[in-house]
């Protein structure tokens, strides 16, 4: 059973997840063990998957993103393969997304300055065939969010 609270919690966890029961509970107008055995259940039912610490990413020497866009003329499980292998590999890579259309895949790249990229470029070229490959610096963040609307849960 899915409700308004549960729905709160996860809004207020997704925005500050080192808010305390405590808090959380009042927040949402429960008692503390209603609203700590709440978020077990929400724990237990995926629906917290985990929870992580966001970075700021300029002071960790990161303020470069890029996205590269590839095109491969294999579609094998083996080349998919030494894809992920390649990607997984480099820390840099935070996302990659397969996409429909004539792009295949989207990477998305956090970097300490456009010159990295070349490096991580001549890495993914030598461990995988691509058809196509070409990248874009993002010139400015003007939404990021981790936050996922809970509204469509039922």
């Amino acid at each position: 059973m899915f409700d308004d609270r549960d729905r709160k919690i996860l809004d207020l966890l997704q925005n500050d997840a080192s808010l305390g029961v405590s808090e959380l509970a009042e927040r949402v107008n429960l008692s503390v063990s209603a609203c700590s055995r709440r978020i077990q259940r929400l724990e237990e039912e995926g629906f917290i998957a985990r929870r992580v610490v966001l970075l700021d990413r300029p002071l960790m020497g990161l303020p470069t993103t890029m996205f590269v866009i590839v095109r491969t003329a294999r579609h094998s499980a083996e080349w998919l393969e030494q894809f992920r292998k390649a990607i997984n590999d480099i820390p840099e890579i935070v996302e990659v997304h397969r996409m429909t259309g004539t792009i295949d895949y989207i990477l998305k790249l956090v970097l300490p300055r456009v010159e990295a990229y070349d490096g991580i470029y001549r890495t993914l070229v030598e461990r995988v065939e691509f058809f196509d490959i070409s990248a874009s610096v993002s010139m400015e963040i003007l939404k990021t969010t981790t936050a996922v609307p809970t509204r469509y849960v039922r």
